[in-house]
């Protein structure tokens, strides 16, 4: 595939408190640079996939600052934005899950948040781009990043560029006063690839999953709702040639993570990972989502490249960070294949 990959959404900075408020004794806190699409850039920049990242910042010096910081890691910064607004942020403590309770978002105003329709010049952020990647977690911030989504999309459907999604499900998040699933199903027509996992479509798009299925614990199961849900998707959202779901699983016996595949009517499965304690949980989905665009991008196949996405976001889990510092040569050595 030629041309760029464009990633749309918002910078965030994360703090990253600890939990025995050692911060506060310190007068330090642990911050980070990501934002779920800006994570996806960072890893395929890394690994040499031409990119682009579109989003919008208030204009200051900071932004300055971080737009060399991105500069510096071949993310191409001519589509940002300068505009009203504040530079959102959040706040994680340190070791927790992005959907676990510890999260506080602070980014309510923020330029992104209030960026609207018809400011922008599509012409001129598209061009050259082949590939627009977004996640469901920009139409959760306001009607405006909704409206401002169903734009951009439309744009780049029209000019024939491959649009992927990560339905990454935030429920912080949706307090406009608009459920997911009335927002969500017609930015989801646009999409070429569909990636999230089957929990994530239920609450996003309306894709029911039978049963009671989480009590169950049992792969065969989890893989069997995969397939059917992958085949619901593109049943109703009909330009959808890819579906990939994830699914990693937390207890105290540490982690567990595999992932799924479906195109061409043919359904792949990872190998199963396991991991006694992991670093730092942010980013997995993401480094997931930039090794499956890494793959298609290369014209690698479809299984190929299930198995190097998966590779990278459960390699990421022992890396401190929003995104993934893995080589390609180092992902590809830690590939596990079924016995």
């Amino acid at each position: 595939m030629a041309g760029k990959v464009l990633t749309f959404g918002e910078l965030l900075l994360r703090f990253c408190p600890d939990a025995d408020s050692h911060w506060l004794n310190n007068n330090a806190m642990p911050f980070h640079v990501g934002g779920a699409e800006l994570n996806v850039a960072t890893a395929l920049a890394h690994w040499n996939v031409p990119v682009k990242y579109f989003t919008a910042l208030p204009d200051n010096g900071l932004t300055e600052q971080l737009i060399n910081y991105l500069q510096k890691r071949k993310i191409d910064t001519s589509a940002i934005v300068k505009s009203d607004g504040r530079l959102g942020t959040f706040y994680l403590t340190k070791g927790k899950d992005m959907k676990h309770d510890a999260v506080i978002y602070d980014r309510a105003e923020s330029s992104f948040a209030k960026l609207k329709t018809g400011t922008v010049n599509w012409d001129e952020v598209l061009q050259d781009v082949s590939w627009f990647h977004f996640s469901a977690i920009c139409p959760a911030l306001s009607p405006e990043a909704a409206e401002l989504c169903e734009e951009v999309l439309k744009a780049a459907s029209d000019r024939g560029i491959f649009i992927s999604v990560d339905l990454n499900y935030r429920a912080k998040l949706w307090q406009y006063g608009k459920q997911p699933f009335e927002v969500m199903p017609r930015l989801a027509h646009y999409c070429d690839l569909i990636m999230g996992n089957i929990w994530a479509a239920e609450k996003l798009l309306g894709i029911p999953v039978l049963g009671d299925i989480h009590e169950s614990g049992q792969k065969s199961i989890y893989l069997k709702q995969a397939q059917r849900s992958s085949e619901d998707i593109q049943k109703a959202f009909t330009k959808c040639k890819v579906v990939a779901n994830t699914f990693r699983f937390d207890s105290r016996d540490g982690i567990d993570y595999y992932t799924t595949i479906y195109a061409d009517n043919e359904f792949h499965h990872s190998a199963e990972y396991h991991a006694d304690n992991v670093v730092d949980k942010v980013g997995s989905g993401d480094c997931f989502m930039a090794g499956l665009i890494y793959g298609l991008y290369n014209q690698l196949s479809y299984k190929e490249t299930l198995d190097f996405a998966t590779a990278a976001a459960f390699a990421k889990l022992f890396i401190e960070g929003d995104a993934t510092t893995s080589k390609v040569d180092d992902v590809l050595k830690t590939i596990r294949y079924e016995n």
